[in-house]
């Protein structure tokens, strides 16, 4: 991966941007894709857009998406002590957060730096064998930011802030990346680098494209809902992450056999249209491009899942990037399958020729 465009997934990753508060991260996107697009813009959600448009008519939209939020928290009371309780934005695992920190996002005019606090985790000895054994369940967690009173902590907190956990990303070697926001930073930076890749060459396109950056998929999939309806494009490219099931005690007659720098997986079945697949399975040999097959029979999980119901069936193609420990602080990685989506993504684009239908004949 080229140094420019590591530095720029490494800005997305870092910043936060839990569900419902993704202006600063899709801020930092859109001043990116400006540079290749032809035009961007943003709804009322925050969901934003960048277009590259080829200058013919009559040509069909390939939307690229991935989308922008993180899991986190929200802050849902605090008590006479000043400790704070939380809600979780998207799937949080209560019992592998304890001891973590969190940097809250406050809404308490004049705090203008992240409020830090640290999930409580009882001393070993100071615990109760008998009752703190079990795993907490996340109302049952707190976080200590530091204060003494209800009041003092109010002064630096309202209830439905938002936080993050305070890891940053790290590279482990030349190729695996570590952050707590792979999920799914990496969409939104693939469909901004296939824009990249193919602005040069846009006038040669057969097809519009817009990179498209969704907000709210860890809560419901909401952005993406949004964009198919908004934008209703002719073919949907969709970028997450998906499980590496390479380490110990996993499955894999379960949950298939996906290897981490093993190549993209691309999904088969269900929403992934068949004609888009076989065209991202074309695009994917012609750049030499060693691919993993997910058997998707139904739900993918993923913007997929609300994006090809619309408009009467939006064509769509799933790509994922195979990770570890997904919905932890610690998704780790491969830069080198990373950047194969995006080749993917930009070689279905340029492949793309005038009158290609994606509607199958069924007689």
């Amino acid at each position: 991966m080229r140094r420019e465009s590591l530095d720029f997934l490494r800005r997305l990753l870092d910043m936060p941007s839990p569900s419902g508060h993704e202006t600063a991260g899709q801020r930092i996107w859109l001043e990116e894709v400006s540079r290749s697009a032809t035009s961007t813009w943003n709804d009322a959600y925050g969901n934003c857009f960048a277009r590259l448009e080829c200058g013919r008519e009559d040509v069909p939209t390939v939307a690229i998406c991935g989308h922008a939020d993180e899991i986190g928290l929200m802050v849902n009371n605090i008590d006479d002590k000043g400790f704070i309780y939380c809600r979780q934005i998207g799937g949080i695992d209560a019992g592998s957060i304890v001891g973590k920190r969190i940097h809250f996002v406050s809404s308490v005019e004049g705090v203008d730096e992240p409020v830090v606090g640290v999930i409580g985790a009882t001393a070993i000895h100071l615990q109760d064998r008998a009752r703190d054994a079990k795993v907490r369940k996340l109302h049952e967690l707190f976080i200590d930011i530091g204060c003494k009173s209800k009041e003092e902590a109010s002064a630096r907190l309202n209830i439905g802030d938002p936080g993050v956990f305070a890891e940053g990303s790290m590279l482990l070697g030349d190729d695996m990346i570590l952050a707590r926001g792979l999920d799914n930073r990496i969409g939104t930076w693939a469909a901004a680098e296939a824009i990249r890749l193919l602005a040069d060459d846009r006038e040669k396109l057969h097809c519009n494209v817009v990179a498209v950056s969704t907000v709210q998929e860890e809560v419901g999939l909401h952005g993406a809902a949004m964009i198919a309806d908004g934008l209703k494009p002719d073919v949907a490219l969709v970028t997450d992450v998906g499980h590496a099931t390479d380490t110990p005690g996993i499955d894999r007659n379960r949950h298939g056999d996906f290897k981490m720098s093993g190549g993209p997986k691309i999904a088969v079945g269900g929403p992934a249209q068949p004609i888009v697949v076989a065209k991202l399975l074309a695009a994917a040999a012609a750049e030499e491009i060693i691919i993993q097959r997910s058997a998707t029979p139904g739900r993918s999980g993923t913007d997929t899942d609300a994006i090809f119901l619309r408009n009467g069936g939006i064509p769509c193609g799933l790509v994922s990037l195979p990770i570890r420990y997904m919905h932890t602080t610690v998704e780790l990685g491969s830069l080198k399958d990373l950047d194969a989506i995006a080749r993917i993504f930009a070689r279905f684009c340029r492949d793309l020729q005038t009158g290609e239908s994606f509607i199958p004949t069924i007689s």
